[in-house]
């Protein structure tokens, strides 16, 4: 099977992680992917391992959205026109050709499908989720246009299906994570970094992450000087928090960690793993760290309520953070048995439901079924399809 993969390799975000580990794991499958993304610059060309790319020209990309150029609907479809994929699968990069590509996919008899996985908080609580409810509220109407599109959650199912997404065109294959490459093991970070008992955030440093509520429940809590937390990642609001939350609280902001095994060995030092988003999709950063068997603290934005529910971890609600986590750090630093036991069930957990490797059989499935459904006509009406 040829797989036409549409996606993004930068900048750094859960979509560009995504697209990576989903196109390798299909290629050590043995099937053969062309990875279609967005490129402004030279940098972009670096071919991922086995993968045939075309670079679709932009004026924009963040981590958020992208601004394709005019002529980028005519390379995609010439591109499309020369591989001749059995199917298309686009993981939504939040761009103006997301509203083209059904047409384009339908004039050439391709089977498309879509992963849709912008954060939201499904219970609307949250001002700040205005926007991502705009977003889902544009979308929804087009997304019935696809072959079936693939959402984390069984909630963000629901949410699709209230803004009006037939239920038959929406089904749940969760994120998945390496469970063998994110694994329980040694790391010597904590002796580097001086600390006992090692507190963990890992991802964007922006507004919606609400990493600030974070700090701010830290710096209150007083804890002893081996305790530390470590700010993993860059962000918009990096610059203006730093000054305020330092060392001199315990504080470590470690920045972008780009390398993947780096990355590894700081969860693997970790005793908590905090998550204080407001607004979320499925959260990888939490999957990874509960695959290295870190206890995990989520608020229940988006799916990550679901990942750790039923004691597979701490769920907080996304109203009063701070002082959910001024109540809990205490009480996560005193008491590793706890803390070590939550930990044995959130590796429990992504060994249950949240592997890569049974991400990957689902969407085997998926696509063998859409295939399926694309010449059930054609065969039905006596036609040679082979």
């Amino acid at each position: 099977m040829h797989i036409a993969w549409l996606g993004k390799k930068s900048p750094f975000c859960g979509n560009v992680t995504y697209g990576r580990e989903v196109t390798n794991a299909l290629l050590e499958r043995g099937y053969e992917v062309s990875f279609l993304h967005f490129a402004q610059e030279e940098a972009d060309s670096d071919n991922w391992w086995g993968c045939q790319e075309v670079s679709l020209p932009c004026i924009y990309k963040s981590q958020v959205y992208t601004i394709p150029t005019l002529t980028a609907n005519k390379v995609l479809r010439r591109s499309l026109q020369e591989l001749k994929p059995d199917i298309v699968h686009a993981s939504l990069t939040l761009s103006p050709l997301d509203f083209l590509l059904p047409e384009i996919c339908e004039e050439l008899n391709i089977p498309l499908v879509a992963t849709f996985h912008p954060p939201f908080d499904g219970k609307r609580r949250n001002f700040k989720s205005g926007t991502p409810l705009f977003t889902y509220q544009l979308y929804a109407p087009f997304l019935a246009h696809y072959d079936q599109v693939i959402v984390f959650s069984q909630l963000q199912r629901n949410f699709l299906m209230r803004l009006g997404v037939p239920p038959t065109k929406v089904v749940v294959i969760p994120n998945g994570v390496d469970s063998q490459k994110y694994s329980p093991g040694f790391s010597n970070i904590k002796l580097q970094l001086e600390a006992q008992r090692l507190f963990v955030y890992q991802g964007r440093i922006s507004t919606e992450k609400n990493v600030e509520s974070l700090l701010r429940a830290w710096k209150q809590s007083h804890l002893d000087e081996q305790s530390k937390l470590l700010i993993i990642g860059d962000g918009p609001l990096t610059a203006s928090l730093m000054p305020f939350y330092g060392k001199e609280h315990g504080i470590i902001w470690w920045g972008f960690e780009a390398d993947e095994q780096r990355r590894i060995d700081l969860l693997r030092s970790a005793d908590v793993f905090i998550l204080p988003s407001l607004l979320e999709g499925l959260s990888l950063s939490l999957l990874e760290a509960m695959a290295c068997g870190v206890a995990c603290v989520a608020t229940d934005a988006g799916a990550d309520g679901e990942v750790l529910e039923a004691g597979a971890g701490v769920v907080l609600n996304t109203h009063r953070v701070t002082s959910q986590l001024q109540t809990l750090l205490p009480v996560l630093n005193d008491h590793q048995e706890w803390t070590d036991l939550l930990g044995q069930k959130a590796r429990a957990r992504v060994l249950e439901r949240y592997t890569l490797s049974s991400n990957i059989t689902g969407l085997e499935k998926l696509y063998t079924k859409v295939i399926q459904t694309q010449w059930e006509p054609l065969s039905n009406s006596g036609s040679t399809i082979f």
